[in-house]
Order: C-alpha cells, then structure tokens, then sequence
C-alpha cells in the first residue's frame, strides 16, 4: 500500500510539472509577442500647432465631412498611380488656421495651404462649406504640380468696400491665379464680391451729384483673373457682386468653363461677366450670367472660341471688342456662339472697333440664338467711340466672314434690330443672313436695318428684311498687309 502511495504522488507530480511547463511556455510567447511591438523610442509628444507640414501618408477618415469630390468622372486623379488614395491629397484651409466667420483675414492660412497642395500631384485646396472666408487681394502663383484643385464649398468674398480695402494691396484685382497648368476651380460655394460700395463711388456713371460723375481715381478690383496659364477648368461655382469684371482670361489657353452662375445688378457699372483676351482654345458651356455690362467679351488676340448653351440677361449682351483702339493692331478670329439665349438686354451679338485701329475680325459663326426683348440684337460698329472727341480715321479693323443663321426672337422698338456700320474705307465682306427673324415686343415691325458700307449675302429672306445689303465685294478694302493677323 505504501508503495502504491508512493507511485501515485510521483505520477501526480508529474503531470503538475509538465502542466506547468506549458503555462511558462505559453506566457513566454505572449511577451514576446507583446515586446515584438512595442518601440524603443520615447512616447510621441503633442503635434505642434505651428507646424503646418502635413504628414507623408494622412490616415484615411470614412467619416470625413467635406470629402473631395473629383470633377474628373475618373475616381482615381492620377491614373499612373492606381494604388494612391486622393483624399491624403485635400488640404482644408481650416487645418491652416482659417476661421471662416467672415470677420478674420484668413489670407495667411489659403496661401500656406496653397503652398502645401502645389507641391503635390492632384494636390487639393478645399474651403469647406458652412464657412465664410475673407481674402485680401492675393496672387496665387505657380508652377505647380499637375491636377491641381481650389475645391470652394462654402463662401469666399474680399474686404467690404473700398474703405476696408488694404492701402497696400492692388485696387485693380483681387483673385489672380498666375502661371499655371492642370488647374482646376470648381465647388458648390459662392464667391461673393462686395460690390455695392465700389458701384457707388462717385466716379462711376451716374453715381455723383446731379448725375455726373465725379473726377479722381476710380480704380475697381476685377474679381478673379487668370494670367498666364494654360489648360484650365472652371466649373459649378456661383459668382456674384464684382466690383469690375467678374472673370478675365489673360494670355492664357487652353480654358473650359462649364455650369458657372454669374450675377451682379443690372446697373451695376463695368461688371462684364466673362471677359477673354490674347487667349487661345476657349470653351463656355451650361451657363447662366445676368449682370451690368456684356455677359461675354472677347478682347484682341483671341482664337478658337465656343459659345454653347449660355443664357445671357439682363446684360450688354456678348461682344467681340472694343478692338483697336489707340490704332492699335487687334485679332479676332474662329469663334462661335450657339444654342444660346439673350434676354432683356441692351445688346444682342455685337462687334465693335474703333477707328485707326487695324487687324481682323474672321471667321465668326452665331447659330442658334434666341433673342427676348433686346436692342441692337445685331450690330457691327466701327465707330465705337466713348467720348465725342473721336475723329474720322481711314484705318479700321478689317471684318470679313460673319454669319449669323437662325437668330429669331424679339426686340426693343426703340432702335432697329439689325445695324450694320462699316468703316468708309475697310468695308465689312461676306456676311451671311440665313433664317433671321426679328419681332417686335410691343409696337409696330420696323423695317430698315441700318447698313453702312457692308457686303454679303442673305441666304433666305429675313424678317425685317436687310435691303441695304450690298452683293459682291467692294473694290478695295486698302493696304491687306495692314489687315493680316499671324
């Protein structure tokens, strides 16, 4: 029995042992495990608020409220790197210090986010919606990396007024984006330009005392310029109440401008919507613009311009010009406007030129365009003059090959609809009437166009009809040489 015993107390100790050995085992390997990541570096200290530099891979957030929305239908902006996440590429100005109630100067904070994204491919610098951003007039310059997007969902605007405006800073512009390629505006938000008291200085047509203007510096800023850059997308923004023109392209080329609203009141002095000059290969798509001066203007040294479906009213109506002016050389030529509408407004499709100027006008093509209630719905004028000092000059902007085909609509009775003033010595040729069909709004049809010295041809009968059309081409229109644009 003893020896039984003896037996049983070593066999259980045994299996207590072995037992044992196993937890130790067991315990050994979770430490390991747990040291494996654990580093030998001191804890990580608190961010330091100045310091701007994002990290080199920002973590993904699935609940992040403003994620960037790509306007390319592309979910991946950068196809030679399918594996890039874009959102590590969004730099919210918010991040940079901006506060966005509309109060502080958030100027400093937009330009080191604008530093940040430029230097990265497909870089994005996004203004959140729900805020109210103010910027002093600032230039946002490159180069930069391609793909890069300004993203504005909520709302950006400049100092109230001329008195809040930075002694210091340009009075002519306020937004300039200068020396870029691949950029892209675009954003649910609203750039609010503050123009009220701009339009009311008394320098402006008939804002001073008894209705005259008042002498002395009268210096408006443009809203937003683009210079010197090229392949550029402005989309979906809404643009309001420039001090001057709301948009100018500036020896750019290369432009898509797709869905904008543009608007400022009716007499609101000097507030052009889009203006373009010595700007190649435009597009202007989708897009609706109300305001105080011309909804478009195309200034020299323009090509290759696309007017499709832009819906113009209250406005001056789209023109190409003032060109030559100071006899100065100007060249305009491929530019087409078409499915559009102009309405209420006191001008329709316009070309206007000075005298002493030379140059070209070629290759305009107005197709597709519904007038309602406007004045001077067609109009060339080369005695475009903003004072009555101007003096009869033999020179003159050449026009030649000009047609305007299925314009119908309505006009304002108090000038004709049609009015065609060509220089004395450079006759306007070949420009062609099809399918022209001009009522009047209220009142009686009037029935003589005015025509001056204006050679083509009308391809159907037009209402009213353009008896003063001249066939064939004059005998000279000049030296060509001074009417030649490379």
């Amino acid at each position: 029995m003893d020896l039984l015993c003896g037996f049983l107390i070593i066999l259980i100790s045994m299996i207590l042992f072995i037992d044992n050995l196993g937890n130790v085992e067991a315990r050994y390997h979770y430490h390991k495990k747990r040291n494996s990541l654990v580093s030998d570096s001191p804890p990580a200290t608190s961010p330091d608020p100045d310091d701007t530099t994002p990290p080199s891979i920002a973590p993904t957030i699935p609940s992040d409220p403003y994620p960037y929305t790509n306007p390319n239908p592309n979910p991946n902006p950068n196809p030679s790197d399918p594996g890039k996440n874009y959102t590590d590429s969004v730099f919210d100005v918010t991040s940079f210090g901006a506060v966005g109630d509309g109060v502080t100067d958030d100027t400093a904070a937009f330009k080191r986010a604008w530093k940040e994204a430029c230097a990265v491919e497909s870089g994005v610098i996004l203004a959140p919606e729900n805020y109210c951003f103010k910027i002093t007039s600032t230039i946002f310059s490159g180069p930069c990396m391609p793909g890069l997007v300004l993203q504005v969902d909520g709302t950006l605007m400049p100092p109230d007024g001329p008195d809040s405006w930075p002694k210091a800073d340009s009075r002519k512009q306020w937004l300039v984006f200068y020396r870029l390629d691949q950029m892209t505006f675009t954003g649910k938000g609203t750039i609010e330009g503050n123009g009220e008291q701009w339009w009311d200085m008394p320098c402006k047509p008939h804002r001073g005392p008894d209705g005259k203007t008042v002498s002395g510096s009268c210096d408006s800023p443009a809203m937003i310029r683009f210079f010197m850059s090229s392949n550029l997308v402005v989309s979906e923004l809404k643009i309001q109440n420039s001090p001057q023109f709301h948009m100018k392209f500036d020896g750019c080329q290369g432009v898509q401008i797709d869905k904008l609203s543009i608007s400022s009141p009716k007499l609101s002095p000097n507030t052009d919507g889009i203006h373009v000059e010595n700007t190649k290969d435009v597009s202007i798509s989708n897009t609706m613009i109300s305001n105080g001066d011309d909804c478009i203007s195309i200034g020299p040294g323009c090509a290759n311009v696309d007017i499709n479906g832009v819906t113009c009213g209250p406005s001056h109506g789209i023109s190409i010009g003032s060109l030559g002016v100071h006899n100065s050389q100007a060249c305009v030529s491929n530019l087409t406007v078409r499915n559009t509408i102009i309405k209420e407004s006191d001008n329709g499709l316009r070309i206007k030129t000075w005298q002493g100027g030379t140059g070209s006008v070629s290759g305009l093509r107005f197709e597709n365009i519904q007038m309602d209630n406007v004045r001077n719905c067609i109009m060339i004028d080369q005695y475009y003059c903003m004072s009555k000092e101007c003096l009869n000059q033999t020179s003159a902007v050449h026009v030649n090959d000009v047609s305007y085909r299925n314009i119908k609509g309505t006009y304002d009775v108090r000038t004709p609809p049609i009015h065609f003033a060509c220089s004395d010595t450079v006759a306007c040729t070949n420009v062609t009437l099809s399918e022209v069909e001009l009522l009047p709004r209220e009142g009686e049809l009037l029935d003589d166009p005015f025509c001056w010295n204006t050679y083509g041809t009308q391809e159907t009968l037009t209402i009213p009809p353009v008896n003063c059309l001249q066939e064939g081409e004059p005998e000279t229109i000049g030296e060509h040489s001074a009417y030649e644009c490379s």
